[in-house]
């Protein structure tokens, strides 16, 4: 693999681990808080964040020693309306810079693999910034957010609200491999 795309693997791997990580820790405080279906939504994203490191990390099978990773990581630990803003920032830098680079990049050097990996998460998170764009509404008017079953591609990180889909419009994988958080 060349370089430029493995580096770029490497820092979104540390970027979705870090984000999987942050929202299970948003999860407990808006459940603190009273917003439990804000806390199911964070713990549902948590997961497909979870997904998308995965599918980075196996994409770099041929990869091996010890790298110095950067990454873009949101900080803070606050309200849960605080905590939405920095979700929301999050995954509006990976679907408006990181991503679309990154997919450029793999394509650019013809790293199939990495692109379609880039591609999954970019995808996902265009439906994260919606669902915690929804929440935020929600909490900033003191309410819980209205929230139905959050189901997960556990191959690619697809997120729907609702009954998963007979395939998974993303990576094409039958309903089974869709895990529910309700």
């Amino acid at each position: 693999m060349k370089e430029m795309t493995a580096g770029n693997l490497r820092s979104a791997f540390g970027g979705e681990s870090q984000a999987h990580m942050r929202y299970l820790i948003y999860a407990d405080k808006a459940k603190e808080e009273g917003f439990n279906n804000v806390s199911r939504l964070f713990t549902a994203i948590s997961d497909a964040e979870r997904v998308h490191a995965t599918h980075h990390f196996k994409t770099m099978a041929d990869v091996s020693g010890a790298f110095l990773v950067p990454s873009m990581a949101g900080f803070g630990y606050s309200a849960t309306s605080a905590n939405l803003d920095i979700a929301i920032g999050g995954e509006s830098f990976e679907i408006n810079e990181m991503y679309p680079s990154y997919i450029a990049v793999a394509k650019d050097q013809e790293e199939g693999s990495a692109e379609e990996s880039f591609r999954y998460s970019y995808l996902s998170e265009k439906i994260h910034l919606k669902m915690f764009q929804k929440a935020k509404e929600a909490v900033d008017n003191g309410k819980d957010v209205d929230l139905g079953v959050v189901q997960i591609c556990q191959e690619c990180g697809y997120t729907k609200e609702g009954d998963a889909p007979a395939q998974c419009p993303v990576c094409k994988k039958p309903k089974e491999w869709f895990k529910a958080f309700a």
